[in-house]
């Protein structure tokens, strides 16, 4: 059976933490996750994600969601490449439309079925994995025309019809 490599779950109920990661285990080769939304971009950094699970509650006594529509938003800034599946007990269709207009690939309701969910996380990464970013488009180019080139960024930016100087900006910001 295909794993589909890391999951990060961020919710702030361990005994959630621990169902998900019984649920998730024979799906995803690794799964990670946090009882604190403070540490996702660190632990971001350090490792490779393929989606994020994101509860959208983490304060005692809130339930309106905005504390995961501020990550949701964050993540899709620092990681605009890695789905993230919203996960919340309080949910209503005015949040779960706010939520996939922030970004969101998905909206899960708790209490879940597992076989819902995993079949909805599934399809989400066989969907992020038909998709090819514009930037992957843009660097793969590149990288064509340097090798054409035979490495000389000079003819290679001639035959982009870009300057030099924006060769080497494109190829940081890809990098």
């Amino acid at each position: 059976m295909k794993k589909y490599g890391t999951i990060l779950v961020v919710d702030d109920n361990e005994a959630v933490l621990t169902a998900l990661r019984f649920c998730l285990d024979a799906t995803f080769d690794n799964i990670l996750t946090l009882s604190r939304p403070d540490d996702i971009l660190k632990t971001m950094a350090q490792q490779e994600v393929a989606l994020v699970l994101l509860d959208m509650n983490f304060s005692l006594g809130v339930n309106n969601g905005q504390e995961g529509l501020l990550w949701l938003r964050t993540l899709r800034k620092h990681h605009p490449e890695v789905p993230v599946v919203l996960l919340t007990a309080y949910a209503d269709v005015q949040l779960a439309v706010r939520g996939l207009k922030a970004g969101a690939a998905d909206f899960i309701v708790k209490p879940w079925d597992n076989d819902d969910l995993v079949r909805k996380l599934k399809d989400v990464l066989d969907l992020q994995a038909e998709i090819v970013t514009l930037d992957a488009v843009e660097a793969d180019h590149i990288r064509r025309a340097i090798d054409r080139c035979h490495g000389n960024l000079s003819e290679a930016s001639k035959l982009l019809g870009i300057t030099r100087q924006t060769l080497y900006n494109k190829m940081k910001r890809l990098s």
